[in-house]
């Protein structure tokens, strides 16, 4: 006959090979969502556009953002981190992103959203490259699932450009 501690280990083993199991298939059931995501960003207003006692250039701007990203949420997902980041090529960095607003979504019925606001971070180059300068504005988002790998992505918005003279 078994003691109580064998018959305990057995049943706790077999527990956790059972929550393992569902773990890893909640985590492949993910790979089955295919999200259609969209979104569009229009710049309202530029702030302001000058340039440093230091000599970067600095941009303060006004943002429309409207996203429906409510097909990243599954059963599985715990949370989407998003953030705004304006895209730009220098003479001498090839890219250059610079975080502009971010906020997490917590659950789906908050993935639909419309925002009217300014850039939370500050829009700085080292140096005075922005004038005139045409750059992309990028959507990224994480999304975070409560089991398994985190999954990242993005959409791209070009044919935004700043002015030629500071403000």
């Amino acid at each position: 006959m078994h003691s109580f501690g064998y018959r305990l280990n057995a049943l706790l083993t077999f527990a956790v090979t059972i929550l393992a199991l569902m773990c890893g298939m909640a985590s492949l059931s993910d790979n089955l969502n295919t999200p259609s995501s969209s979104a569009e960003i229009q710049i309202m207003n530029i702030n302001w556009f000058q340039k440093q006692p230091q000599g970067n250039d600095e941009v303060s701007l006004t943002m429309n953002i409207s996203a429906d990203l409510q097909s990243l949420f599954t059963w599985n997902t715990k949370q989407v981190f998003i953030f705004v980041a304006a895209e730009y090529e220098t003479p001498k960095n090839s890219l250059n992103q610079v975080s502009l607003w971010d906020a997490i979504i917590p659950a789906k019925e908050h993935a639909k959203f419309w925002i009217h606001t300014s850039n939370k971070y500050r829009f700085v180059d080292q140096g005075n490259n922005l004038r005139g300068k045409k750059f992309n504005l990028t959507l990224h988002w994480h999304v975070m699932p409560k089991t398994g790998k985190m999954f990242a992505d993005k959409l791209v918005m070009t044919g935004y450009s700043l002015p030629e003279e500071y403000r």
